[in-house]
């Protein structure tokens, strides 16, 4: 039985996490009360919430400490993610309330239920213990599920609320069973703990059954909040249904906590099990590649093409973990976050050309906008380039590192299928191309977005090229969180 003990001293590691709950309890305080005139003032405050949330992180890199009677971990990788976590919260919010006004769906409750998902982000970034990780996924998941339903008088945001919501709880139960697999053979929730179990030289043929058994399941719930396949089923319909805002931010944000999650309970827990689950998320990665790349090679609706072009990049990322071993790790930790911010700016490009009645999310509402909006269709270039994994941009890198690593294992026959797919895969970005430069627009296309969303949006897209130019410093910080 765990001796949960109490020091205040140990308050101060977990300093992002008690502001940004404060500043959640605040926001919602200040929305209660305040006037219609001052409501609009809560998006400004959950943005300046996440920038000295962010800065607090920040500021405990390099920190190293396990507090809460274990269940809580401060170290170089969870500080690293929630920087991050908080960086790309602020892009994608200011995306959103461009997006909210034009289809008149803002509501404060938006913001607080983004904030509240981050809060349980950054737990899971930081959990040492399995109550401490499925706490902080449930606390995510249950604000995600009212994220999507925002659009309460969309019949089709309910459909994926509903649907996201059914499978996430069967995802979480099977995640849940294979942690009470992995607690009732080692007999902890500590990760330290579970570590030093399967560590053993000394386990019954009986034990390791148990444990493995305990593993598939924990694989299962991991590989479906990423999106993987055989475990994607929800993927495209969500991203379809829900309102574009909440697409783009499902689809970014929330993969860094998942990819926490992977972290701490296969490397950080079970970690010398590692020829058994990463012959599971070898097939997953290869299944993902495969299916990801030619299904969206079928779709004329934009969000759906993208949510399997996600499907395919995970599997890109699980190649890394395949691999075994640090430098691998993080490829994949590289790989994900330079999806995330490519990413945002495809939504972001999709959301800028968004107005009071018209959603852009057909591949046919592109054409011509080279012709209209010169600047916005550079970017999409640039974004569909990187994506495809045409150098100088950073997509290219990501893929080339991941490659390079899992060549350098033994897995040769892996890197071809994935290069062969990844080729096939640049067919459908080449298409959006296409459209947008030698189609004829049948309509004239307006821009109308905001100031600060046409400046964030430009910068998100240079950063793509910016940061291709010195992968390798990037590539090295992705290794040291390790």
């Amino acid at each position: 039985m765990m001796n949960f003990q109490f020091n205040a001293s140990e308050l101060i590691f977990a300093l992002p996490e008690l502001f940004l709950l404060s500043a959640i309890s605040i926001i919602l305080l200040f929305d209660l009360f305040a006037s219609e005139r001052l409501k609009p003032l809560t998006y400004y405050l959950t943005q300046l919430s996440l920038i000295i949330t962010g800065w607090l992180a920040f500021d405990l890199i390099g920190e190293s400490a396990t507090i809460f009677s274990g269940t809580f971990v401060l170290d170089t990788m969870g500080s690293t993610f929630k920087v991050f976590i908080m960086g790309f919260a602020i892009i994608a919010l200011v995306y959103t309330r461009h997006y909210l006004k034009a289809h008149e769906l803002f509501r404060n409750e938006y913001f607080i239920l983004a904030l509240m998902s981050i809060l349980g982000m950054m737990v899971m970034v930081s959990g040492h213990s399995l109550l401490t990780l499925y706490m902080g996924l449930e606390i995510m998941s249950l604000s995600l599920y009212a994220l999507i339903a925002s659009a309460r008088d969309r019949s089709v945001a309910i459909e994926a609320a509903l649907k996201y919501f059914v499978l996430g709880a069967i995802a979480s139960g099977l995640l849940l069973y294979g942690m009470s697999m992995i607690y009732g053979i080692t007999g902890s929730l500590d990760i330290a703990q579970i570590s030093n179990f399967a560590r053993a030289s000394t386990l019954a043929s009986q034990q390791t059954l148990i444990l493995n058994f305990g593993l598939v399941f924990l694989v299962i719930g991991v590989a479906f909040k990423l999106g993987a396949v055989p475990f994607h089923m929800w993927v495209p319909d969500v991203y379809q249904g829900s309102p574009t805002s909440v697409t783009m931010f499902l689809s970014t944000v929330p993969k860094i906590a998942a990819i926490a999650l992977l972290i701490r309970l296969l490397i950080d827990g079970l970690g010398d099990l590692q020829h058994y689950w990463s012959d599971l998320l070898m097939i997953i990665a290869v299944l993902s590649i495969a299916l990801g790349s030619l299904v969206a090679l079928m779709q004329s609706n934009i969000k759906r093409m993208l949510a399997y072009s996600t499907i395919s990049h995970i599997g890109f990322v699980l190649l890394g973990f395949v691999t075994g071993v640090v430098e691998g790790y993080g490829a994949a930790v590289f790989y994900i976050l330079v999806y995330i911010l490519m990413s945002l700016a495809a939504f972001g490009s999709i959301i800028v050309l968004n107005k009071n009645g018209f959603e852009a999310d057909q591949i046919s509402d592109y054409q011509g906008l080279s012709k209209h909006s010169p600047w916005f269709a550079l970017i999409i270039l640039v974004v569909m380039l990187s994506m495809a994994g045409v150098p100088p941009f950073i997509g290219f890198y990501s893929k080339l590192f991941i490659l390079q690593q899992v060549i350098a294992e033994g897995y040769v026959i892996l890197a071809v299928i994935a290069v062969v797919f990844a080729v096939i895969s640049a067919y459908y970005y080449l298409q959006i191309i296409k459209t947008m430069y030698f189609d004829d627009a049948d309509k004239e296309i307006t821009v109308s977005a905001p100031l600060d969303m046409r400046v964030v949006l430009s910068i998100n897209g240079i950063l793509i090229l910016l940061v291709g130019l010195m992968p390798s410093f990037w590539m090295s910080l992705s290794v040291s969180i390790f």
